[in-house]
């Protein structure tokens, strides 16, 4: 039984130790994109920020940044 189940991990090339490296190399530069956007996107939140509760909301604004990069995205495209 013990065997079966990481018998099960190594016959899945998903699993298999090399695969996630390869995965987290070829495509671990999100993580960095995502980490400069925040920061600007908190930079410019704070900078513009008026008073202590527009800072605050300017921090939450800026962990989602995304979500307002795609409906911009959308909405200029039309859909």
């Amino acid at each position: 039984m013990e065997n079966e189940t990481s018998g099960q991990c190594t016959k899945n090339p998903c699993w298999s130790n090399w695969r996630m490296k390869e995965h987290a190399y070829c495509h671990g530069s999100g993580g960095a994109f995502y980490g400069l956007g925040f920061i600007g996107a908190l930079v410019y939140y704070l900078t513009t920020a008026t008073s202590l509760l527009a800072g605050v909301l300017g921090f939450f604004k800026a962990l989602v940044w995304p979500i307002f990069l795609v409906y911009g995205v959308l909405k200029f495209l039309g859909m």
